[in-house]
C-alpha cells in the first residue's frame, strides 16, 4: 500500500518545506508516500460565486487526473472528526484491506469542487477552524506519522 497526497498549489515558505521534508523522511521507514502538487488556478482576490465554482472546477479536474484505484479521502471542514488513535486505526484497517493506495486530497484556497467531493470515499476534518492549504499538508503528514507510531507501538509525544 502507498499513500498519495494530492494538493493544489506549491509551497513557497522555507519553514513549511523543511517541515514537509522532515515528515517525509520520518515516514519513509513505514510507507511509500508521494505528494502530488497540481497547479492552482490564478484568480483575482474578489470573485463572484460562479467564478469561485469555475476555479474549483478547473482545479478539481487537475486533481482527478491523479486519482486511480484506491480509497479517496478529501479534507473538508464538513468531514468526520477523528482522534489520532482513530485515524491510526483507519490507516491500519486500510492496510489490512490491501487498499492499493490511500489518496488524501487537499483543495486550494477556495476548497474542493463538488465533483471531487463526490468522488471521495470519506470526508475528513481536522478542525472546524480554517487552515491554509499549505499548512494543512504539514498537519496531515504529522498525523500520518503519528498514526504509524501508534500502529507500531512506538513512543511519540502526546
Amino acid at each position: 500500500m502507498k499513500i498519495k497526497i494530492i494538493c493544489v498549489g506549491k509551497i513557497k515558505e522555507k519553514f513549511l518545506k523543511d517541515a514537509l521534508s522532515e515528515y517525509l523522511k520520518r515516514l519513509s521507514r513505514y510507507i511509500k508516500l508521494e505528494i502530488c502538487e497540481v497547479n492552482d488556478e490564478k484568480a483575482p482576490e474578489k470573485l463572484k460565486k460562479s467564478q469561485e465554482e469555475e476555479v474549483k472546477k478547473i482545479e478539481g479536474e487537475r486533481i482527478l487526473k491523479h486519482i486511480n484505484n484506491g480509497f479517496t479521502v478529501c479534507l473538508s471542514i464538513d468531514g468526520k472528526n477523528m482522534s489520532s488513535e482513530e485515524f491510526s486505526d483507519f490507516i491500519k484497517n486500510k492496510m489490512l484491506e490491501s487498499s492499493e493506495c490511500i489518496y488524501f486530497v487537499i483543495g486550494g484556497s477556495l476548497g474542493l469542487s463538488q465533483h471531487v467531493l463526490k468522488k471521495a470515499d470519506m470526508l475528513l476534518s481536522f478542525s472546524k477552524m480554517t487552515f491554509t492549504h499549505q499548512l494543512m499538508r504539514v498537519i496531515l503528514l504529522e498525523q500520518i506519522y503519528r498514526g504509524f507510531k501508534i500502529i507500531n507501538n512506538e513512543p511519540y509525544h502526546k
